[in-house]
């Protein structure tokens, strides 16, 4: 078993290798609904698609127990307005 509460980045820098397709603009859009009456968000995606890597990438993100700095600065979240304000900011769960 592993562990759920602040897992931190190790799972996204497994799967973080040249191959991997940049999907990080998805926190862009988590990051516009923080606060708002419109926070609830769902990644639905088909059988195969990526939702273990984007569950994996989101809570490397705003985990607030590592330090995921120089694992996003040089992916597309990096160049956004809002990406040094929740980068490792929050409690995160992963189940």
């Amino acid at each position: 078993m592993g562990n759920y509460v602040n897992p931190g980045n190790i799972a996204f820098r497994r799967i973080n290798h040249p191959d991997y397709v940049d999907k990080t603009m998805l926190i862009e859009l988590i990051n516009a609904r923080i606060g708002t009456d419109k926070c609830l968000v769902c990644v639905s995606r088909p059988r195969r698609f990526g939702k273990s890597y984007a569950a994996k990438m989101l809570t490397a993100y705003y985990d607030s127990s590592c330090d995921s700095q120089e694992l996003f600065s040089n992916l597309k979240i990096a160049g956004t307005k809002d990406y040094d304000k929740h980068l490792n900011h929050y409690q995160s769960l992963y189940s």
